[in-house]
């Protein structure tokens, strides 16, 4: 019956209804793009700080302020220290010729006239949480242990990536809710406009004695089938995008361990939005019709 109403309504009143389709499409689609960009910076920016480390560099005779090599005892004593740490992830030693060994794959030409090897060994520090960077090191500081020479957190670098990956993440969040917002006032407006272009027939059905519900059943369900056309065509149009359009963008573009939300689950938030707002704006906005 309500089914039945609402496909009937639809076929009386196309063009408003191919209007909200189409809102709840545009909308759909917009909010669908925003997710996937706006997933993948946010990964981007935390792959960014999954790099941050902490490098606890050991004395040789190459350095500064060091005239011998560190001696495997006190590296192993700053091991410990670390291992202590509940911030710590992980620590890999890089021993002298691991160093040199990378020196030599990303600048070979400062390495190939070398006589001995300059590099200090060190521990690469992983934190549990970026953040905690520059607590680690500067507990490794402030415990002066001998033979260590050097602890680097990243300094100036470190704390720009932190600030940008706080921003990008509270830009995501207040562009998402102010999409929604934008989508949820354009639908609702547009459902408005369907609406009170029947607002004589809404009348004379409760004229009639019609119960509030039975007014509003195939407006919901109109409301309903209007949300899940523009969310599903929105997601074919996402889906082509992806397929066809992605591959020509990223082609120049590798950058392993970063990727945006899966699509499958960007489709189906598309849909339960499309969906909630047809049904939402179909209900509140034929309340004030109702009074009569």
């Amino acid at each position: 019956m309500l089914v039945s109403e609402a496909f009937r309504s639809i076929a009386a009143n196309a063009s408003t209804t191919i209007a909200a389709t189409m809102t709840v499409l545009i909308g759909m689609f917009l909010l669908g793009l925003f997710i996937a960009l706006g997933t993948w910076v946010v990964a981007w920016s935390d792959e960014q700080k999954d790099k941050l480390l902490v490098k606890v560099y050991f004395c040789s005779p190459y350095g500064e302020d060091c005239t011998r090599y560190a001696k495997p005892a006190e590296m192993n004593a700053v091991r410990v220290q670390l291992a202590r740490m509940p911030e710590v992830a992980s620590i890999r030693f890089v021993s002298r010729k691991d160093a040199l060994d990378r020196m030599r794959e990303r600048a070979p030409e400062l390495v190939e006239n070398l006589s001995s090897n300059p590099l200090p060994a060190a521990y690469e520090v992983t934190p549990r949480r970026a953040e905690d960077a520059s607590l680690i090191a500067d507990r490794v500081r402030s415990a002066d242990s001998p033979g260590v020479e050097k602890v680097d957190d990243g300094g100036e670098v470190a704390d720009r990536i932190l600030d940008v990956a706080k921003i990008i993440s509270i830009v995501f969040l207040v562009a998402v809710i102010v999409l929604v917002a934008a989508s949820t006032l354009l639908i609702a407006n547009t459902i408005r406009l369907s609406i009170f272009a029947r607002r004589r027939e809404i009348e004379v059905m409760k004229l009639v004695g019609a119960t509030n519900w039975f007014v509003r059943g195939p407006f919901m369900v109109e409301g309903l089938i209007c949300g899940l056309i523009g969310s599903v065509v929105a997601v074919v149009l996402l889906l082509l995008g992806k397929e066809i359009a992605l591959p020509s963008i990223l082609g120049h573009y590798d950058e392993s361990g970063v990727g945006a939300i899966d699509f499958f689950w960007n489709a189906l938030i598309l849909v339960g939005v499309g969906l909630l707002l047809g049904v939402a704006g179909s209900g509140l906005t034929l309340r004030r019709f109702l009074r009569v």
